[in-house]
């Protein structure tokens, strides 16, 4: 299978995911509106979501594959195994510690880490809306948080066995069991809508749908390592050398691989200060996640691997230009999503939530929102690029040190910033720090002689960002043409068909533009068309 034929296949996969959590957004938008119940339950899901992406598609992603990899090859099956019950032992035993201490300690967490605003919150007599005492917002997260943790127990146990099921090199799996969180969630509001259940309740039973869809997915990948002939056994914990190495990687390699995850929840820990900024963070959040989930974690899952055996056996060209490859992948689909989401966020999030509990004047803050995520949007996948170059040559010291100072910049943008323009001061100080850690990851590679720059790349890019740019003129004037049909009084559909004429010239204009201008490989775009591999590339002189 060639490496574009695994980053579609799990870039696929993760798309299904994301458009079903397009749909429960959208319903969640309508259930509960920008509110406090909403608040309370994207705070408390964050939590351990946030570890969720950490273990997923950082920490085990970048330390277990190497070294389970190397077992494999060195020791056989049986000395991976090996491996794999000193790490599940260990895992399984510390998350359970973990989970009960957590729930005991849930309000401290919430009034120190989750929500810290709401320490502080203060009445307002005069508030309109949805209007519930500071006492009762806090009550909620707290309950909220108690039944979802537990998820973070299902996920990181997940997690491992998706690192197994990725060293076989069986992805779809992996890549395809999140959409059971989509599915279940699904399920339960369109039960609350279909019951007019309060605000309140639909929360709780939101809460509990992610603690079952947790333990469904860890189903599911277990039963597919099964499958692909693999088991794992609960043993008495016991510190290993394999323990030891793996705790020295997959510290710093958490950090480093859900830098984005990180930056995300420090924005909504400030923005728990005002009441609805944590929900307009959230509905803004999901748009820009859906290019950034399918590219950039294809690519993280499926790059590692690659480059771990490549370099492992000494294939130091095939490395660079599996290298090189990937980053003009990745800006190829990820420049343009980023100019058009940053030109046409407003009809989008118009189109998407304005029905129900969700007020048409959020509308303006949500996309301007979006606007500023997109921005960053190149960035949070090149650092999915530029991380596995360290982590499949087991070097998480010089990436660790660029993630800590792109994180530190993201906490004093974003208490700066929040003061001066609330919501849109976080969503922007996320994308500069996400810039200044994709800069540091590729200037610590280049500096060490670990990626070497193709002219093919560099040409490539320049003309993407030119199509890119070219595509946006091209959307500008649409939207001013289109913009009777884009207004809030059109009709729904008048909208929809607006803006899916807006999407799908943009795409034609984009595609025909790389292909004529060569930013698009036109020997992979044929032998698409004809079924075939691409050529390989040409020898070294």
């Amino acid at each position: 299978m060639s490496l574009l034929s695994k980053f579609a296949t799990v870039g696929g996969a993760t798309l299904v995911s994301r458009i079903f959590g397009f749909g429960r957004e959208m319903m969640m938008a309508s259930a509960l509106g920008v509110g406090p119940v909403a608040d309370a339950f994207n705070l408390a899901f964050r939590f351990p979501n946030l570890f969720r992406r950490l273990f997923a598609e950082g920490a085990f992603n970048a330390a277990f594959i190497p070294l389970f990899s190397r077992s494999l090859e060195e020791e056989g099956e049986e000395g991976a195994r090996r491996f794999a019950n000193e790490i599940f032992s260990t895992l399984f035993t510390a998350l359970v510690v973990l989970t009960v201490l957590a729930l005991v300690f849930m309000p401290v967490l919430v009034k120190t880490i989750i929500a810290p605003g709401l320490a502080v919150c203060v009445d307002d007599p005069s508030a309109g809306g949805d209007v519930i005492s500071c006492a009762a917002r806090y009550d909620i997260t707290v309950t909220f948080s108690r039944i979802m943790f537990p998820y973070l127990a299902c996920m990181s146990l997940m997690a491992m066995v998706c690192g197994i099921l990725n060293a076989f090199r069986r992805f779809f799996v992996a890549a395809a069991a999140p959409t059971l969180l989509n599915f279940i969630l699904i399920g339960v509001l369109s039960w609350c809508l279909w019951t007019e259940a309060d605000k309140p309740t639909i929360g709780f039973l939101m809460s509990w749908g992610v603690m079952i869809a947790g333990l469904a997915q860890l189903a599911m990948v277990v039963v597919a390592m099964r499958m692909a002939g693999f088991g794992v056994a609960l043993k008495r914990p016991r510190w290993t050398k394999g323990l030891k190495r793996l705790l020295v990687l997959a510290g710093p390699a958490a950090l480093i691989g859900g830098i984005t995850q990180i930056n995300l929840f420090v924005g909504q820990a400030i923005a728990s200060f005002k009441p609805g900024a944590v929900s307009i963070l959230q509905y803004a959040d999901r748009p820009y996640q859906l290019p950034l989930g399918m590219i950039g974690v294809a690519i993280g899952v499926v790059l590692l691997p690659e480059l771990a055996r490549a370099l492992k056996a000494g294939h130091l060209r095939e490395a660079q230009h599996t290298q090189n490859r990937s980053l003009e992948f990745a800006l190829f689909l990820t420049l343009p999503a980023a100019v058009a989401l940053f030109i046409i966020p407003e009809p989008i999030i118009r189109v998407i939530y304005e029905r129900g509990a969700f007020d048409p004047s959020v509308t303006p803050v949500v996309a301007s929102v979006l606007g500023l995520y997109a921005l960053g949007l190149p960035a949070f996948v090149m650092i999915k690029v530029f991380s596995p170059g360290y982590f499949a040559r087991e070097d998480t010291k010089t990436p660790m040190k660029a993630t800590l100072a792109s994180a530190g910049a993201n906490i004093v943008l974003s208490l700066i910033l929040f003061w001066l323009i609330a919501e849109r001061g976080i969503a922007l100080a996320t994308t500069l720090a996400g810039w200044l850690n994709a800069g540091l990851l590729f200037a610590g590679l280049y500096r060490k002689g670990q990626w070497q720059i193709d002219r093919e790349l560099l040409k490539r890019t320049a003309l993407v960002l030119v199509c890119s740019l070219l595509m946006g003129g091209v959307l500008i004037v649409e939207m001013i043409e289109f913009r009777d049909w884009l207004q809030p009084s059109s009709a729904l559909t008048t909208q929809i068909l607006a803006i899916g004429i807006l999407v799908a010239s943009a795409m034609a204009i984009y595609f025909a533009l790389a292909l004529a201008t060569g930013a698009a490989d036109r020997r992979l775009f044929l032998a698409v068309l004809k079924r075939k591999r691409p050529p390989p590339p040409p020898a070294a002189s």
